[in-house]
């Protein structure tokens, strides 16, 4: 990025992608989430990728250690958080030997030189100093004692060294606002409102920010800065949201167009927790936010919510996905509507908690005891976790059974600037309920288009009636063990769910409805797939892309749509599971595909050099 001009030259950029990385103990989590406000409060689209290491507490200074937060921000549209970044913040050389793969050419560095002593490289593993052995030739290195200028710019306020550098990520967050040209208010106003209580803390921030700013507009290293003007986004209220915090609010959506309270039981597991936190601020909608000991109870819990007429929640990851398969099973036999969401991670077992994984796909649709069909549907971005959350709640309650709406760790921690709706713009949701005292009411009487059984909150005048785990009698509701009438449920069970195929859209293609190669994918793949399938297709090559939404049941047109291309590759961040199921759907059909275990997003590079290699293979 660096070149002769003049400094305080101005250039315009159209997007840029800028990497905070240092230890985990270093604040780049709230460095970068306070620099996606900045390009949220310029008008820019963004998408970001925080990336924590996976150890609780990490050898400080150690390759392990590291936490990254990445953003691509721009005037165009963005719809990943980039393969590699222009703009890189490495805080000691261990985040500097881990990130500088991700880096591009000529990219401007900014280092704490201060932590680059022998301490540093002996931790990192590196033989010789970097900032001293060519290794970094090509890049604009700013070299900057960043702890000791922090150190200086408090020096009068009585801070211990420790407190004090503490917001030495502050004076790296205000060279990076410097290079984009980016005013400091709004970032004052996040110290005044965090810190309230402790305006000796405010001071402290305030200052080491001017600092880094000031320090920024006069070091030689730095002879340009860059204008990334707003996108063209629709007229609205728009906000920076992270997936977490989007599912909870199309959760609360759809309870308001439901006519429902809000029930969550929940046990918290990484990276799911925040949901859970989130749901509990907002009593004011006739939420109820219960932490459970453990995951069994806080599924159980949910299902008694549903039980007594709640629009009922529970929220986990992968290890409780598989605690809760049981109760999944209760609330398939009992026909009531539960949503649950599963924010996934690596696995198996502990595995990769704060990584990235679509490792539960296979979970999801077939992990419980018996015949126990659940409608399953995955979110493709961070602010579709809003859309989608609702969408799980709506197909739930309207078809009276459990749906499983799958997340994952980079949606749910990544953010995107989102448009909020206005609740009542959104589709309805008409719970099936009984009326009181309706003569013909029986538990498991059911809709003949749906086939969904009326909701009978108990304590409605007339409708006393029971349900359970062992196998009812249709349509009464008694426990029954006539082998006619198991076999008689649970194809109605099974059915129930396939009908749900009416109700959902027919599966889209972004680009040409016949052609050479479709590529599948599903989930939080999208952005990058769909980022690497238009830079083909501009380059005239005939690929086009299907994402898949809806997992169980899948579009009633996806038979036709996939037999219109003359390749098919499924790619997946798993060891393809997708594929799997698609292959025992439609085995007429020959796939191919690429897989990603490194709890790591796909890279458009990647993709495309897969894509070009299937294209060109005769």
């Amino acid at each position: 990025m660096a070149n002769n001009k003049k400094k305080n030259d101005v250039v315009e950029l159209e997007k840029v992608v800028v990497r905070f990385a240092g230890d985990s103990g270093d604040g780049m989590q709230l460095t970068g989430s306070l620099f996606s406000d900045s390009a949220a409060f310029a008008g820019n689209d963004f998408a970001t990728f925080p990336d924590y290491p996976s150890e609780i507490r990490a050898p400080q200074g150690t390759i392990s250690g590291v936490s990254g937060f990445q953003i691509h921000f721009g005037h165009t549209f963005i719809h990943t958080s980039g393969d590699f970044c222009d703009v890189l913040v490495a805080m000691n050389p261990a985040s500097l030997k881990a990130t500088l793969k991700w880096t591009k050419p000529n990219a401007t560095i900014i280092i704490d030189t201060d932590a680059f002593n022998e301490k540093g490289f002996d931790k990192a593993g590196y033989e010789t100093n970097p900032l001293e052995d060519n290794s970094l030739d090509g890049y604009n290195v700013i070299k900057a004692p960043i702890s000791t200028m922090t150190k200086a710019a408090v020096a009068d306020l009585g801070l211990d060294n420790k407190v004090a550098l503490k917001s030495k990520n502050m004076f790296a967050l205000g060279v990076v606002l410097y290079l984009f040209n980016r005013e400091l208010d709004k970032t004052y106003e996040f110290f005044e409102e965090k810190f309230k209580s402790n305006p000796l803390v405010v001071e402290a921030n305030k200052r080491v920010l001017r600092a880094g700013n000031h320090y920024a507009e006069n070091v030689e290293a730095i002879v340009q800065t860059y204008e990334v003007q707003p996108a063209e986004l629709e007229k609205g209220t728009y906000r920076n949201i992270t997936g977490n915090v989007a599912t909870a609010w199309g959760l609360l959506a759809a309870a308001e167009r439901a006519g429902l309270e809000l029930f969550l039981g929940s046990y918290p597991i990484t990276p799911a927790t925040e949901i859970l936190q989130e749901l509990s601020k907002h009593k004011q909608f006739g939420c109820k936010a219960f932490q459970a000991e453990d995951e069994i109870a806080g599924i159980c819990s949910a299902i008694g919510a549903a039980y007594t007429g709640s629009l009922a929640v529970t929220t986990t990851s992968g290890p409780g996905l598989s605690l809760k398969s049981e109760a999944i099973g209760l609330a398939v036999m009992t026909e009531l509507p539960l949503v649950i969401v599963n924010v996934q991670r690596g696995g198996p077992s502990t595995g990769l908690p704060t990584k990235s994984e679509q490792s539960d796909l296979l979970q999801a649709l077939y992990g419980r005891n018996g015949e126990a069909p659940v409608i399953v549907l995955a979110a493709k971005s961070s602010v579709d976790c809003f859309y989608g959350a609702f969408e799980a709640a709506k197909l739930s309650v309207e078809h009276m059974t459990p749906v499983i709406f799958l997340t994952d760790g980079s949606l749910a921690n990544g953010s995107e600037v989102f448009k909020i709706p206005k609740v009542a713009d959104l589709a309805s949701i008409t719970p099936p309920l009984a009326e009181a005292n309706d003569p013909d009411y029986l538990p498991y009487h059911r809709n003949e288009e749906k086939l969904n059984r009326q909701w009978a909150i108990p304590g409605t005048e007339g409708l006393r009636h029971r349900v359970g785990g062992l196998e009812k009698d249709n349509p009464t509701g008694n426990v029954s063990h006539d082998p006619i009438n198991h076999q008689v449920m649970t194809q109605l069970r099974e059915e129930k769910v396939n009908r749900v195929a009416d109700y959902i859209p027919d599966q889209n293609v972004f680009g040409d409805d016949e052609g050479e190669l479709l590529v599948v994918s599903w989930g939080g793949t999208y952005g990058v797939m769909l980022t690497t399938v238009e830079k083909l297709r501009e380059e005239g090559k005939s690929v086009s892309l299907a994402h898949f939404r809806y997992m169980m049941p899948l579009p009633k047109n996806t038979e036709e749509l996939l037999g219109r291309y003359q390749k098919i590759v499924v790619c997946e961040i798993n060891n393809g599971q997708f594929i799997k199921y698609l292959k025992m759907n439609f085995p007429q059909y020959q796939y191919m595909q690429y897989n990603k275990i490194q709890g790591l997003p796909f890279l458009v590079s990647e993709l495309e050099d897969k894509f070009n290699e299937i294209l060109n293979d005769k």
